[in-house]
C-alpha cells in the first residue's frame, strides 16, 4: 500500500466546534495569546494558564470528530496513513486514526514543568495547581507554547519525506516551523491542499487545490484517491 501522509490544522477542529485564535484577531476565547500560551505567561500567572487550558480541555472532550476526521481514518483501509497535526485535541484518534503525530502537544496530557519528558495522562478535564510530577514539580499542560521548540518536528519531516501522497487540510500555513512541511514533500508525488482560503499554496505549481472546508473536501478527495491510487 502507498504511504499517505495527512497534515492537518485548526480548520478541521473548528468544524467540530473548537475555536481557534486566528478566527478572532489574535484572541483565543477572549484571551491574548501572550497571556496564556507562552513560557512567560506560565511564569507570570500559572493559575490563569492552567484554567485556560482546563476550559480548552473541557471543550475538546465535548467535541466530536467530523466528516473530515472520519474520512482520514477510513483511508487506512487502502493506504498506510500517518497523520501530522497542529491540533492539540484527540479528534483524529477518536475518529479511528492509528498513527498521529501531534506537533503542538496534547490537551489530554500533562507534563512536568521542570522535566519535559515526564508526561502523564489527565483524567477528566481539570488539571489543578498543586498536582505535581514524581520529582515534585508542578504539572503544566502538555502543550508546545509559542517560543518553545517543537520536539516532533524532525519526526514529521521524515514522514513527509517518505510519503507517496501528501495532503494538507485545514491549515493556513502561517504557523512556523510546521508551515515548512510542504517544502519537504518530494517533487514527484501527488500533493493536495484542502482549504476554503488556499491563497498561500498558489506558489506551489505542483499542488492540487480543493477549495472546500475539510468536512466536505476530505471525504470527496478520499473517494478520488481510492479510485486513482489504491493498490
Amino acid at each position: 500500500m502507498k504511504r499517505l501522509v495527512v497534515f492537518t490544522g485548526a480548520g478541521i477542529s473548528a468544524e467540530s466546534g473548537i475555536k481557534t485564535f486566528r478566527d478572532s484577531g489574535g484572541l483565543w476565547e477572549e484571551y491574548k495569546i501572550e497571556d496564556v500560551a507562552t513560557p512567560h505567561a506560565w511564569a507570570k500567572n500559572p493559575a490563569l494558564v492552567q484554567e485556560f487550558y482546563n476550559q480548552r480541555r473541557k471543550q475538546a472532550l465535548e467535541a466530536k470528530p467530523n466528516a473530515g476526521h472520519l474520512a482520514i481514518a477510513e483511508l487506512q483501509k487502502n493506504f498506510k496513513v500517518k497523520v501530522i497535526t497542529q491540533n492539540i485535541d484527540d479528534l483524529h484518534e477518536r475518529a479511528g486514526s492509528k498513527k498521529v503525530v501531534h506537533l503542538h502537544g496534547e490537551i489530554k496530557k500533562a507534563r512536568s514543568s521542570a522535566y519535559p519528558n515526564l508526561i502523564y495522562d489527565i483524567k477528566g478535564w481539570e488539571l489543578k495547581m498543586g498536582e505535581r510530577c514524581e520529582k515534585g514539580y508542578q504539572l503544566r499542560p502538555y502543550i508546545v507554547w509559542f517560543g518553545e521548540a517543537v520536539p516532533e518536528m524532525d519526526n514529521a519531516i521524515e514522514l513527509v519525506q517518505q510519503a507517496d501522497i501528501f495532503i494538507v487540510a485545514g491549515t493556513s500555513l502561517n504557523v512556523y516551523p510546521a508551515a515548512n512541511l510542504l517544502d519537504y514533500a518530494s517533487a514527484d508525488i501527488p500533493k493536495f491542499y484542502v482549504d476554503p482560503h488556499p491563497d498561500l499554496v498558489y506558489n506551489f505549481a505542483d499542488i492540487r487545490v480543493i477549495k472546500e472546508n475539510a468536512g466536505k473536501g476530505l471525504p470527496d478527495l478520499a473517494e478520488k484517491l481510492i479510485k486513482e491510487f489504491a493498490a
